[in-house]
């Protein structure tokens, strides 16, 4: 690592040591090597510090914040506060980069962006469901930009400042940085490459309270296997999204069914979401907090 590394990895964390592990062994699995990695504790207290220490890198930096905030938005700012690299990326303690996500992103930052996003593979629960995001190839205003597929220019962050708090703002915060940063003039473009792989935890009932990594540990190996996983999974997702069109050709008395299924838990979804809205900003992100076997944060 140089003295003054390019880019500045931020892994904000907060007890999950177990899938940590996997995300810090993709980190340094990438082509690109020119980076320092601070993974930052949301004021943890299990053995996380002890993990950090085992890889025994000196691109590895432990920071642990004294008390939990209950969002990754304080360790995300704690991480760009020490942050030495002109460039940042994020990346979740239970997520998963490919090899090459950084090398494609310090590219697109090099060919005139601000900020830019590779693809992420959404996987549900036992991979019976996934998905793609960002969900379109161009950018919107309000979009959700997952953080483990995002960088940034640090000039980014310092003309608009940090990670908000959720229960201040009515965007997720991730949405929020994205969107004031488009908002004041700079450039964020979405990268048509699969990056990294994301188990989105509000998916995972008590995924908290389970310590469960077995998920992480069977991408992992297939990552360190698979030279062209890139392809394969861009062809499976591609594959699932036909299969969707196929609806048309089942029988009408399937279609009838499936239609009314799809309705009834479309709208239990609409008045979940808008019991949840009433409830006041950050609403949304505290239900997420309790399935994943979190406390609600005052």
């Amino acid at each position: 690592m140089s003295a003054t590394p390019r880019v500045s990895v931020i892994i904000p964390t907060f007890n999950r040591s177990n899938v940590l592990r996997h995300a810090i062994a993709s980190v340094l699995r990438q082509s690109f090597a020119d980076y320092e990695l601070l993974v930052v504790g949301d004021g943890c207290s299990d053995d996380s510090a002890a993990i950090v220490a085992g890889f025994a890198d000196g691109r590895l930096r432990w920071i642990n914040l004294p008390a939990n905030s209950g969002h990754q938005s304080a360790p995300n700012n704690e991480g760009l506060r020490q942050a030495r690299g002109e460039l940042i990326a994020y990346l979740g303690h239970d997520d998963l980069w490919l090899p090459h996500h950084l090398e494609t992103l310090v590219g697109g930052i090099d060919a005139g962006a601000d900020l830019v996003a590779g693809l992420n593979e959404l996987v549900g629960p036992g991979e019976r469901f996934f998905d793609i995001a960002p969900p379109t190839p161009a950018y919107r205003p309000g979009m959700s930009v997952t953080p483990s597929s995002l960088m940034h220019r640090r000039a980014v962050s310092r003309r608009i400042g940090g990670w908000r708090d959720y229960r201040e703002i009515a965007l997720d915060p991730e949405a929020d940085l994205c969107q004031r940063a488009v908002a004041a003039g700079f450039a964020l473009v979405i990268l048509p490459r699969l990056t990294a792989v994301k188990f989105p935890a509000a998916w995972r009932r008590d995924a908290y309270r389970r310590g469960d990594d077995s998920e992480q540990a069977a991408w992992m190996a297939r990552i360190a296997t698979e030279d062209d996983i890139e392809c394969r999974e861009m062809v499976r997702l591609i594959y699932a999204g036909k299969r969707g069109q196929m609806s048309r050709m089942r029988p009408y008395r399937l279609l009838w069914a499936e239609l009314w299924r799809e309705s009834l838990r479309r709208l239990a979804f609409r008045l979940r979401v808008g019991r949840i809205s009433l409830a006041g900003k950050g609403s949304r992100i505290d239900a997420a907090r309790r399935y994943k076997g979190l406390s609600r944060r005052l």
